[in-house]
């Protein structure tokens, strides 16, 4: 999809430019950070590209074969040669390594320690996120990644390579720093540009990050803060994430870093669907975050339709819940804003990937493994979750739901097949 994508992307910019509760109770050891960028939503080909699309037997010790294909466990039968593919890789993992595959871990961006390590091995965690900050340059977080990838490919996931994403917006938000790594403008300052200068620098930037190891960026932000609002915006406009005050001026800036990226050989990840630019609170360090105006048809929806348009492969969801959308649930728990509205309204197929969902604030009425039933259930395919600690109990519980619910199985199953999919075609 990354041809697609740039291509319309550049139609995109030149017409942008243009006059448009179940459990209650909270896990232990959960905290929020109030720190921009410690999550998403507060703030050349790489080794892991490589070893993704390499299929081998399912790692040793694993339990819980997979059914075949033509079992009652199994995903629907495929038509594609690529779906083709991604289903008999997915036939070859165990039930383990399919949770494993629709969770994103986060690790301190300076590298996983042991304890990290161990955890991503035990639970067949097919995903990482560097997160926090460090400032030791290409080679250090190269060598940081490659570690990872050991671990991910040869020890837990069945050969499977990882996704391996960060936080690299610019300003506030930028994790990676130090030698080889450019210092990045906040987006407000990048939108005050035009779309094939920042299209241009993008592509540096993505070069920056695919010569270590990363292979899919957490960015750019696609939220539309209106100007009325504008630093009041907690999560957002605080910092200038945002790429400008209209749908139209995010649409240029936000399609135009996305498509540098995709040149570079890195994943763009438009964020936070359906928007964050009209809530006052953050959700990584408030509770009972809502936004009171945004609309099914709303068009600060514009930016984020333009990244699907141009073949995004990964959409990442608000944490906040929406009053006129769906009052009762966050994004994240929401049938109808996951499959109405992103899947159906705006017909996005790629990867539903959530923001942090263990250290935010926002879900702390749940337990953790509660937090990823839910989110599995309303449609989403996958999770997030910054704090290493919380794992084994979001892992654990979605395999012993599985086991104990076949419709879940198949929800676990679909979730797995769609990354499997996008990984084969990076």
């Amino acid at each position: 999809m990354r041809t697609r994508l740039r291509t319309a992307a550049t139609a995109v910019l030149i017409c942008a430019a243009l006059p448009l509760a179940a459990c209650s109770t909270p896990e232990t050891g959960s905290s929020a950070s109030g720190t921009p960028g410690a999550s998403s939503g507060g703030a050349g080909s790489s080794p892991a590209t490589a070893s993704a699309n390499t299929t081998t037997a399912p790692a040793s010790g694993t339990t819980d074969p997979a059914p075949s294909s033509s079992s009652a466990g199994s995903t629907q039968a495929s038509s594609t040669p690529a779906d083709l593919a991604a289903q008999q890789r997915l036939d070859q993992l165990t039930l383990e390594q399919r949770v494993g595959q629709v969770l994103m871990m986060g690790v301190p961006a300076t590298g996983a320690g042991a304890s990290g390590l161990a955890i991503m091995k035990q639970q067949h965690i097919g995903n990482t996120f560097l997160k926090g900050r460090s400032t030791a340059g290409v080679d250090a977080t190269a060598a940081a990644v490659k570690s990872i990838e050991a671990t991910a490919t040869q020890q837990g996931t069945g050969g499977i390579g990882p996704f391996i994403s960060t936080d690299q917006e610019g300003g506030k938000v930028q994790v990676l720093k130090g030698p080889g790594f450019s210092t990045i403008p906040a987006g407000i300052t990048q939108g005050s540009r035009d779309p094939q200068t920042v299209e241009q620098r993008a592509t540096g930037w993505g070069k920056e990050l695919a010569s270590a190891g990363i292979n899919v960026n957490l960015a750019p932000v696609a939220d539309t803060v209106p100007a009325s609002i504008g630093t009041g915006n907690a999560p957002i406009g605080a910092f200038g994430r945002e790429y400008g005050h209209t749908p139209q001026a995010v649409t240029a800036g936000s399609s135009a870093f996305a498509a540098g990226m995709e040149a570079a050989g890195v994943a763009p990840v438009m964020k936070h669907y359906p928007g964050l630019g009209k809530v006052s609170q953050n959700t990584d360090v408030s509770h009972g975050v809502t936004d009171t105006m945004t609309t099914r048809d709303d068009s600060s929806l514009e930016p984020f339709q333009a990244g699907i348009d141009a073949g995004a492969d990964f959409i990442m969801l608000s944490s906040a819940y929406y009053a006129k959308i769906d009052p009762k649930n966050p994004a994240a728990f929401s049938d109808t804003v996951i499959n109405s509205m992103l899947r159906g309204d705006q017909g996005f197929e790629g990867i539903v990937i959530s923001d942090d969902m263990c250290d935010a604030t926002q879900f702390r009425d749940w337990k953790y493994a509660t937090r990823a039933k839910k989110f599995f259930d309303a449609g989403g395919t996958m999770m997030l979750c910054v704090n290493q600690d919380a794992i084994p109990a979001i892992a654990e519980g979605l395999v012993a739901q599985a086991k104990a619910d076949p419709a879940f199985r198949k929800t676990i199953d679909a979730a797995a097949l769609k990354v499997l999919t996008v990984k084969d075609g990076l």
